[in-house]
């Protein structure tokens, strides 16, 4: 099993910035960010790949970056021009698989699940 704890959470105003952050134990070659809105299902974010590969939903492109320090076991997703509709819990995931996995938004990929840290975005 694998760990997950999500830090970088807060409440900012439309056109701001976030980075969330999850510190993995032991390290996974996949991993994502999913989040969910109150009353709503949970979706994906961003997904990164073992070789860099990276997927984001649509609404998110351009706007929020995943990356990866293998070196901390660290996931970070940087998050600009927020709007009031990324209101969200944010879940970090991982795959189980070392190094054979997907680059994937999907969340019956993903076994390990963080507590979640919560994002508000005000207009």
């Amino acid at each position: 099993q694998v760990q997950l704890v999500e830090s970088g959470g807060g409440s900012v105003q439309a056109g701001g910035s976030l980075r969330l952050s999850c510190t993995a134990s032991p390290n996974r070659g996949c991993m994502a960010w999913f989040r969910q809105a109150p009353g709503k299902e949970r979706e994906g974010v961003a997904a990164i790949g073992p070789y860099g590969s990276t997927r984001y939903a649509d609404s998110v492109k351009g706007r929020f970056t995943i990356s990866k320090d293998n070196a901390k076991n660290t996931l970070y997703l940087q998050m600009n021009s927020l709007k009031p509709e990324d209101t969200a819990m944010y879940y970090c995931a991982a795959q189980n698989a070392i190094g054979d996995c997907y680059t994937d938004l999907r969340e019956y990929r993903y076994a390990s699940w963080g507590q979640g840290t919560q994002v508000t975005v005000s207009s």
